[in-house]
């Protein structure tokens, strides 16, 4: 992504683009992996020794809470962060630990227009969990 793309992101949800802040945005936008404050800060402090691990956690609440990034809790051990805002389900393959983006119709419906038993929907999360494909199609060649 160029740099443009993520300083007009972080503009449209109303944050103010900073060093951090645009190389956190990046980031996650180029990484579609669901890192983690710890993957991010070792990915970035190379580049830019000032940051800190809670200038990351605290960019990241506040991408979060401004639309710009999802929080993931998923991973009962981290919390992921997800550049991909519109809305879809996530993979847990409980053998090698990577989440996976699902492009599932259940996760559709747009909430701000979800009404739940007399309750206003925010937030939806979609998780699933269990063995992805490449750790099946691993087990499989291993037992020949």
């Amino acid at each position: 992504m160029e740099s443009i793309n993520v300083i007009e992101r972080l503009q449209v949800h109303n944050i103010k683009p900073s060093v951090q802040r645009i190389a956190i945005m990046k980031y996650l936008m180029e990484h579609c992996t669901h890192p983690t404050v710890d993957e991010i800060y070792t990915a970035l402090s190379p580049e830019i020794p000032t940051l800190s691990k809670t200038t990351v956690y605290n960019t990241l609440k506040l991408l979060s809470e401004q639309g710009a990034a999802l929080t993931l809790t998923i991973d009962e051990r981290n919390t992921c962060y997800d550049a991909d805002t519109a809305p879809h389900a996530h993979f847990l393959c409980k053998q090698c630990g990577k989440i996976y983006d699902l492009g599932t119709q259940i996760a559709n419906q747009p909430t701000e227009e979800m009404n739940v038993e007399g309750h206003s929907v925010h937030e939806m999360h979609y998780y699933f969990k269990g063995i992805c494909k490449h750790c099946i199609e691993e087990q499989e060649t291993n037992k020949r």
